[in-house]
């Protein structure tokens, strides 16, 4: 090929600066937002909503603002309205733009760089608001300031005047400025009355189509932000009416702060009350600075960090750290998290090296998973301009941060743990003999997990003598079914394939390990023998790695009792092997209700068919009656899994080729856990209410009466 027909974008000669381009202002924004919002997806599209209420925040830190309103509108729009100080309206010197145009329009513009007007602050890059002004194809901005209200409009980022009509929307017509931009003056307010009001239409260009906010985000987020400033009231009003119900409103305001946090985060009865952990310290960073002729020059700054951290543990052993910097919520951690774990670790150290012969500890070493077992904590710090990883804001990356938390936890940790007051020193107390309980259940589990590998031909099994083990060491293709009964059991083994299915039958309904403790659970002889054969530990030292079987199979009759049985087996992996739920290797069996034989013509043998509730036996009835088919009668209805023979069982039931199988998901682990924690857990008020707003949907005809 010649030089004349070569492509020229193939050419190293032809790439020159002509091909560079430079993205001016928020042109940026418009062409990568996932750089600045982290996706277009609904997840960005709430992130920018909480850019504005972010704001709107800083200025309820500062001791400005006590009400925040919310409002999804039925026209796509969101408003966000406060009773701050108001966004600045007079000139800025350097741009000669108004301030609302300022911070609306220019990246990297804002008043929290270090110019006084917050001492700590949500926002910190200055490309909050206008970030959203770019991505949104309508914003409007009011401000209430001086005894004026002000206005100014924006369509994709740029400023000008909308020409509305019946109703403001970003279709309506629009002209931008051409000469200079102006906020204009709309109105007046009474004196003393401040406070900006944005509203905007996210634009469709930029977000996916099926992109939308979701409620139950913004009202958690609602809550905990109303936890996290004491005396903030946060007003969220959903007009979309999504569910049918009309508009949605409610308010949040808390005055405990984050010790109610703390209490509403966990989910198990308190071990300890909740603790404040309190205090501040001084550290320096050299930041640069604008300085009198606006130059950045390089300054040592002195900052200070306040440390708020609220912990409660209770009886359980799940762990949940919320950790949170100027009210953003730090969703990966960071020096702040590392250093309060560092704390923990070395005061329960301590602690319990002072106090080994009472609490029998031994040579053995306490694990941070020992010390976090049924933590909740909220962990909270405030500085002036932190140092983030992103836009987002996800973890916090000043190093200075990491040794005075860890200083505060353990010195206010400390004095909690050595206390002499009576309430604290019986709390301590019980939290010791928990972190050695653990730390001692972890050995055990471990130990107990090495020694119930799967065991070779040479060496001796010490699995339950009632285990029907199969001879695969295939993982992937092996499987327990867990079955219902010695009756059921029987039947089983003569339908099972022996190469891969393993069969552990239980006696009736074991243990409600939700309501009973580890150490019950343990005792339990059914619980004992499901972790025994499984193999792989249970609660935190579960290791997936270790299962013994490649698929956990609940087999149990088609009737009441059957799913009662069921619900007890999946709380139970629910709640002491749930990585296993979580990897998809759970499945419940789907036995049949009812057989149907149809009687085939001449000497043609008859023909049996399964169905699996009313509804379907009813169907097929009335097919095989306008076919002409004759059923012999009475029609059977297995009362149990007992009832088949083993060919039925494994036909409908076992056979890989022809049963069916319903995988038990976990999609969603919070309310995974307050489902269980309401049917399965220790309060009966709400399990009551539960059962009777659902009375109404129960078919009567399911009752096996």
């Amino acid at each position: 090929m010649s030089d004349a027909t070569t492509p020229a974008s193939t050419s190293p000669d032809t790439y020159s600066a002509r091909h560079l381009q430079v993205l001016e202002g928020l042109e940026a924004v418009r062409k990568r937002p996932g750089m600045y919002i982290g996706s277009t997806d609904s997840r960005g599209l709430t992130h920018c909503l909480w850019e504005i209420i972010d704001n709107a925040v800083d200025e309820a830190l500062g001791g400005h603002c006590g009400h925040i309103e919310v409002v999804l509108g039925r026209d796509g729009s969101v408003v966000v309205r406060d009773d701050g100080r108001g966004m600045p309206v007079d000139k800025e010197p350097r741009t000669g733009l108004s301030g609302v145009e300022v911070i609306f329009t220019k990246l990297h513009a804002g008043g929290k760089f270090g110019g006084g007007s917050y001492a700590a602050s949500g926002g910190l890059h200055g490309v909050g608001a206008s970030v959203v002004n770019a991505l949104s194809s309508r914003l409007d901005v009011q401000v209430d300031r001086g005894g004026k209200t002000y206005q100014m409009s924006f369509r994709r980022g740029e400023p000008g005047t909308f020409e509305d009509g019946a109703a403001p929307g970003p279709d309506n017509a629009f002209t931008p400025f051409e000469q200079t931009s102006e906020l204009q003056v709309v109105g007046k307010t009474r004196r003393g009355v401040t406070g900006s009001r944005v509203r905007y239409w996210a634009d469709h260009q930029i977000f996916v189509k099926n992109a939308s906010l979701d409620r139950s985000d913004l009202v958690a987020r609602a809550r905990q932000t109303a936890f996290l400033v004491p005396g903030l009231a946060i007003a969220v009003r959903d007009e979309r009416d999504l569910d049918g119900e009309g508009v949605y409103e409610e308010t949040f305001q808390n005055d405990g702060g984050i010790s109610e946090f703390a209490e509403f985060l966990a989910s198990d009865p308190a071990l300890t009350d909740v603790w404040r952990l309190q205090g501040s310290g001084e550290f320096t960073e050299t930041v640069p600075q604008l300085d009198a002729r606006g130059h950045m020059v390089s300054t040592e700054m002195t900052r200070e960090c306040t440390v708020d951290v609220a912990v409660r543990w209770g009886t359980g052993y799940e762990t949940r750290t919320e950790a949170f910097v100027n009210i953003i919520h730090t969703h990966k951690g960071g020096t702040h998290v590392s250093g309060f774990e560092q704390a923990l670790m070395k005061v329960f150290r301590k602690q319990l090296e002072v106090n080994a012969r009472r609490l029998k500890v031994g040579t053995d070493k306490v694990d941070k998973d020992d010390i976090l077992a049924g933590l909740t904590a909220v962990v909270t710090v405030r500085l002036a301009e932190p140092q983030f990883e992103g836009q987002t804001k996800e973890v916090l990356g000043t190093s200075a941060v990491r040794a005075i938390v860890a200083r505060v936890v353990e010195r206010e940790l400390t004095a909690l743990l050595t206390s002499s007051k009576r309430g604290e020193k019986a709390q301590a107390a019980l939290l010791l003999e928990k972190v050695v309980s653990e730390m001692k259940s972890r050995i055990s589990a471990r130990q107990h997990k090495e020694t119930q590998r799967r065991k070779n031909a040479l060496e001796t099994s010490t699995l339950p003598s009632k285990l029907a083990d199969c001879r695969s060491s295939d993982v992937d293709r092996s499987e327990l079914f867990i079955v219902e009964g010695d009756s059921a059991l029987g039947t089983a083994k003569l339908a099972r394939d022996s190469d891969h299915q393993a069969l552990l039958p239980i006696r009736g309904k074991i243990l409600n390990v939700q309501k009973a403790s580890v150490g019950d659970m343990l005792k339990n002889a059914e619980c004992a023998a499901i972790i025994q054969v499984i193999g792989a530990g249970s609660g935190r030292s579960f290791d997936l790695d270790a299962a013994r079987y490649g698929k956990v199979i609940v087999m149990t009759d088609a009737d009441v009792d059957g799913a009662h049985i069921r619900t007890l087996l999946l709380t139970l992996f629910f709640r002491y092997m749930r990585p296993l739920v979580e990897a998809g290797r759970v499945y419940a069996a789907v036995p049949p209700l009812h057989r149907i034989e149809v009687v085939g013509a001449g000497s043609r043998k008859n023909e049996l068919i399964y169905t699996y509730n009313e509804q379907q036996m009813r169907t097929t009835v009335r097919q095989l009656e306008r076919k002409g088919r004759r059923i012999k009668q009475p029609m059977q209805r297995y009362k149990g899994l007992g009832e088949m023979d083993a060919d039925q069982l494994a036909e409908t039931t076992m056979d890989p080729r022809q049963r069916t199988l319903r995988r038990v998901t976990l999609a969603d682990a919070e309310a995974a856990e307050r489902v269980f924690e309401l049917l399965m857990g220790n309060e009966v008020a709400p399990r009551k209410d539960f059962i009777v707003d659902s009375a109404h949907s129960l078919d009567a005809e399911r009752i096996d009466a």
